[in-house]
């Protein structure tokens, strides 16, 4: 299987901190691996709706068609890797990528799909700016990715983290620049939850 790498831009503006620094990280990437941007802004799902309980319909979910959500299955489905590019907000993921994420609850209710089967063992990354100089009111956001990932489970790449606020800053941040030309080289382990550890 050819690797494809799929960024999912959740920031609120375009263009911004984080979505450079995930392009720098992407420039490293070997010439043979495919890559596909999806800015969620051009692709917006609607508000998730938790229906597992609903005694008025199927258990199982058809699987959508012909929309944002079909699209973003899709594309998730055929990614390696899905690279999670959200700005920190609140200490955590932007609202757009929140609900992508949560749409990954309602594929696992679609068989023909088994998307937790079909999704185990590839890898989910995270790239994220923060106007916190201390890395640590980035935990919340890295802890989310990584229960998802221990959830399936998926291989965990970690979270590449730079530092700007106003747009271009992260230019500025050399150490986050130096991170983001191995941050895709690394082998990443199946996350785990900390209580496995």
């Amino acid at each position: 299987m050819t690797r494809t790498f799929l960024f999912v831009l959740g920031s609120a503006r375009p263009d911004g901190n984080t979505e450079t620094l995930a392009r720098k990280a992407a420039e490293q990437l070997p010439a043979d691996v495919e890559q596909r941007w999806l800015n969620l802004a051009d692709h917006p799902l609607p508000d998730f709706e938790d229906l597992r309980h609903d005694s008025t319909r199927p258990r199982a979910r058809p699987r959508p068609s012909g929309d944002n959500e079909a699209l973003l299955l899709d594309a998730t489905l055929d990614a390696t890797d899905i690279v999670i590019v959200s700005p920190l907000y609140w200490y955590s993921l932007s609202a757009t990528t929140k609900r992508y994420l949560d749409y990954w609850d309602a594929w696992l209710e679609v068989p023909e799909v088994d998307f937790k089967a079909t999704m185990k063992g590839r890898t989910l990354w995270g790239v994220t700016a923060l106007a916190h100089s201390e890395e640590e009111v980035a935990e919340p956001l890295i802890g989310t990715l990584n229960h998802v990932a221990a959830f399936f489970p998926l291989h965990f790449g970690g979270v590449l983290l730079g530092n700007g606020s106003r747009p271009g800053n992260v230019l500025d941040d050399t150490e986050a620049l130096a991170r983001a030309k191995t941050f895709f080289a690394q082998e990443p382990p199946l996350a785990r939850y900390p209580y496995e550890s």
